[in-house]
């Protein structure tokens, strides 16, 4: 065999095995950002969905994901979901309402009734027909909700009417629509990045703060604040939301993909969450903090006249589409 008949087969084997090789030369890799600590479910479905999406793409999609405010602050990462610094973000509401007000309109205290209503939202043509609005303007992708939990106010004294509230710097994240609840109860907003909220509480600067109960203990705010306080009064939610940048250039099999793991992921999380929620009072109790049930519907009717005030962005339909859904 010739030197030259030798140096042509060759050529066809390494033709051949570049071919076969052809799917991972192709690999996309991603950016996932959030804000939520790595111990959370949003975080741990999160590095699932990665994996999951990795082995059902065959490997072409890696993606990386980075909590805990690495890749900047929600206001941060939405922007740069536009700028196309990062591909997939979980986000609330509040913030996408930024672009899109009506998106936003399941943070308007007491506006959900419960969990189920909340369910039966995300489920629900109008879930997608606000979302469409924001993909509309931003040609993102809206694949699903996952459930973050009934917000609850913790504080430094006791808290069992909205009265109470007068006054109180309160911590609320810096989205306009937070603004709502504040208004309510005559509380003064003091919008503060998720990261710097235990440093806040700690050196005094607000006086209390509104979140979840897994996220109060994830972010161990009850070490510096004494009474937790079950208002409920915002059922709150993240979008998981997938850059225009990337789901423009997605097959059809690629973005079927994404939506059922990215859908699953959100289901298991939201899971973990109302049983975690359902369990954390006794918790705190036994952590030594002070649990008030307060006068829920005295809170509910000081935040009814401000659901359709213009403030919110959405429509009277929209609204009564909501609160007609069972």
């Amino acid at each position: 065999m010739s030197v030259w008949t030798r140096r042509a087969m060759l050529s066809t084997a390494f033709i051949i095995a570049a071919v076969i090789a052809g799917p991972a030369s192709a690999q996309t890799k991603l950016k996932w950002a959030h804000v939520y600590e790595v111990a959370e479910p949003y975080h741990t479905e999160a590095l699932w969905a990665a994996d999951e999406i990795k082995k059902r793409s065959g490997g072409r999609y890696e993606i990386g994901v980075f909590p805990a405010s690495q890749l900047g602050n929600e206001n941060q990462i939405n922007e740069g979901l536009g700028l196309g610094t990062v591909d997939l973000i979980y986000t609330g509401v509040a913030f996408a309402g930024s672009i899109h007000k009506p998106i936003a309109i399941t943070n308007a205290p007491f506006v959900l009734r419960d969990f189920d209503h909340f369910t039966a939202y995300r489920a629900s043509p109008l879930f997608r027909d606000i979302a469409k609005g924001y993909e509309d303007k931003t040609k993102h992708k809206v694949v699903t909700l996952t459930y973050y939990g009934q917000r609850q106010v913790t504080a430094n004294k006791a808290i069992n009417k909205p009265e109470d509230m007068k006054g109180m710097k309160l911590r609320v994240p810096p989205a306009p629509l937070f603004l709502m609840f504040t208004k309510s109860v005559g509380a003064n907003a003091t919008p503060i990045a998720f990261a710097e909220v235990y440093l806040a509480l700690q050196q005094g600067t607000v006086d209390g703060q509104e979140n979840p109960l897994p996220t109060i203990m994830a972010k161990k705010f009850y070490e510096v604040q004494s009474h937790v306080v079950l208002t409920g009064h915002i059922t709150e939610s993240l979008l998981t939301i997938v850059g225009s940048h990337v789901w423009a250039k997605m097959t059809d099999a690629d973005k079927k993909i994404f939506e059922e793991v990215l859908s699953e992921a959100a289901n298991k999380a939201t899971n973990q969450i109302r049983t975690s929620e359902q369990k954390l009072a006794d918790e705190f109790k036994k952590l030594g903090k002070t649990v008030i049930e307060p006068d829920r519907a005295a809170f509910r009717a000081a935040a009814l006249p401000l659901h359709n005030d213009g403030s919110g962005g959405w429509s009277q339909a929209e609204y009564d589409a909501l609160q007609a859904l069972k």
